[in-house]
């Protein structure tokens, strides 16, 4: 049964995600009315003119006021729940969900939750390969760049989708129950937003907050933060380590990836040193997922040919060339302090690093502290280059460059490198202050990097 038929639904947001909702609710006979605050002129004129063709009121640039009338509102992920009009229809009545939520309710198939602050888009991207190497029918989608709502409506009881998970996304479900919730690591992040890491921490944990016995958590247990939830946690949980050899669980044991099962039985993956992806972090990624696929049902051997096949995403420690014996890694998914760090700390030999964007709140003392000897130089750029150059400069790091773009920071990262450096490209902020998104950011750096090979 359609319960959306004539509801009255404000859409708040006509990025990937608003604009997948949009569409599905449509469908659903729903009565959408859309808003975003750009002007309409800095609208898609092919998304304006679908939208007046379906009838659907557009508020853009100016608030809605049709917020007395609503019974949903269904907001992006981008925007803060105490956002004026949001509370006012809150207040009225209205429920307020995210697009993950709708998804949820409209579609059928099995979710896989993965969330974390760092690694969800390869935890992600390597859990979907597995599922769809094993035959399975399975869509990929979340934060990776495909609304989940885009899919859910054409799934079945058998489809599984493997859904990456924000924070953001997480604080505006209600009902959301995955089969396998996985919660990676938890270091602050989006401070602006959320405050306080244990309201962030809070937000993670609604992965869980619905699961039951019958069904699955994987937790990194060599993540303090992360464990702290586990005592909340209503599933069944199953930890990871690189670190320890566990009861329950994925960790390694004499250099393999391996699984102790729930009845006690050790079942060899694969060797860590056959995964393709750098860095102790791409390790933990590995463990999750191998876990993850093996507590639902996937057999050991389809997970190993995967975990030795799998070469890591794009804007990830991708490597993007190499001029005059200086090699180009894109790292723009760093989009925070720690991301960077476990960036740095995968790089082999000198590193000529390029950092800076958009400031979520972060501090950046620990991200200077994991230099090491292995930074050489910084490169900085955007609105935070001046935050990070002070923190910097105070705990005694000096050899800094101040650049106005990035054809500017590839140019002096080249010069500044001898042949076996590393120019890496990792930010440890967000793109927004002069990228729409980290992939944009990362297209550049590529794109500044081949110009240096004509």
């Amino acid at each position: 049964m359609n319960q959306l038929e004539g509801k009255r639904i404000l859409v708040v947001g006509m990025g990937k995600s608003g604009i997948a909702a949009t569409q599905a609710l449509l469908k659903l006979k729903a009565v959408v009315s859309v808003y975003d605050r750009k002007e309409e002129d800095k609208i898609d004129t092919c998304l304006i003119q679908f939208l007046k063709n379906k009838n659907v009121t557009c508020y853009f640039g100016e608030e809605p006021d049709n917020t007395g009338d609503l019974d949903m509102v269904v907001i992006s992920p981008g925007v803060p729940l105490d956002t004026g009009f949001v509370q006012k229809a809150k207040d009225a009545g209205a429920e307020v969900i995210g697009e993950l939520e709708i998804a949820y309710r409209v579609g059928r198939g099995k979710y896989v939750a993965i969330t974390g602050t760092n690694g969800k888009t390869t935890t992600t991207t390597l859990v979907g390969e597995i599922f769809k190497n094993s035959g399975r029918k399975t869509y990929v989608v979340g934060n990776v760049g495909v609304a989940v709502i885009s899919k859910a409506l054409c799934t079945t009881e058998d489809d599984w989708l493997v859904t990456e998970t924000s924070s953001f996304q997480l604080e505006t479900t209600k009902h959301f129950r995955p089969e396998i919730s996985v919660l990676l690591n938890i270091t602050p992040d989006h401070m602006d937003r959320h405050k306080t890491i244990e309201n962030y921490a809070r937000a993670k944990a609604m992965i869980f907050q619905n699961q039951d016995q019958s069904q699955y958590f994987i937790v990194n247990h060599d993540d303090a933060e992360s464990m702290k939830l586990v005592d909340q946690c209503p599933a069944k949980v199953i930890p990871f380590s690189r670190k320890m050899e566990l009861p329950v669980g994925c960790y390694v044991l004499d250099g393999d990836i391996v699984i102790r099962n729930e009845q006690g039985q050790i079942i060899d993956i694969c060797s860590k040193d056959e995964l393709k992806i750098p860095g102790a972090h791409n390790l933990e990624n590995a463990l999750a997922s191998a876990a993850a696929a093996y507590f639902a049902g996937i057999p050991e051997d389809v997970i190993a040919k995967t975990l030795r096949e799998f070469e890591g995403v794009e804007h990830r420690l991708e490597f993007s060339g190499e001029v005059d014996g200086v090699r180009f890694v894109n790292d723009s998914k760093g989009t925070n302090p720690d991301a960077s760090i476990k960036a740095l700390e995968a790089m082999k030999g000198r590193v000529i690093l390029i950092a800076g964007g958009y400031d979520k709140g972060s501090d950046y003392e620990e991200f200077i502290h994991a230099f090491q000897g292995k930074v050489k130089h910084l490169v900085l750029l955007g609105k935070t280059a001046p935050k990070i150059k002070e923190t910097a400069e105070r705990l005694g790091f000096t050899d800094i460059t101040m650049c106005r773009d990035m054809d500017e920071c590839v140019k002096t990262g080249f010069k500044l490198a001898s042949p076996g450096d590393t120019v890496l490209l990792s930010p440890a902020c967000a793109s927004w202050d002069m990228y729409t998104c980290f992939e944009q950011r990362g297209e550049h750096f590529k794109n500044c990097v081949r110009d240096l090979e004509k």
